[in-house]
């Protein structure tokens, strides 16, 4: 499982012009089941992505494909972790203990 922090840097205009099209990119890899949650931090300064996968390199070209990383309007930060535990919702997405 994965925590994909985005963090904004660029003026919000910039960013506000990119949302359409990020928009669609996250309603695409919700529907391919890929992003299980996200939103915008607090304060506003980025977001957080919770999505799953077995290879961190994929992981990362998703995160490359998005408009607001194309348009250079926020950066992404990917940090891999084992599922130990988890809210009986995400009982599915649980991990076995190394």
């Amino acid at each position: 499982m994965f925590v994909l922090e985005l963090t904004y840097i660029a003026p919000v205009e910039r960013i506000e012009a990119a949302q359409p099209e990020h928009a669609s990119w996250m309603d695409a890899h919700y529907a391919s089941g890929v992003f299980l949650a996200s939103g915008r931090k607090v304060p506003l300064d980025g977001a957080v992505i919770l999505a799953v996968g077995d290879d961190r390199a994929a992981i990362e070209e998703i995160t490359r494909s998005d408009p607001f990383s194309v348009a250079g309007v926020a950066e992404y930060t990917v940090t891999e972790f084992v599922a130990t535990k988890t809210a009986a919702a995400l009982e599915h997405y649980r991990q076995p203990a190394e």
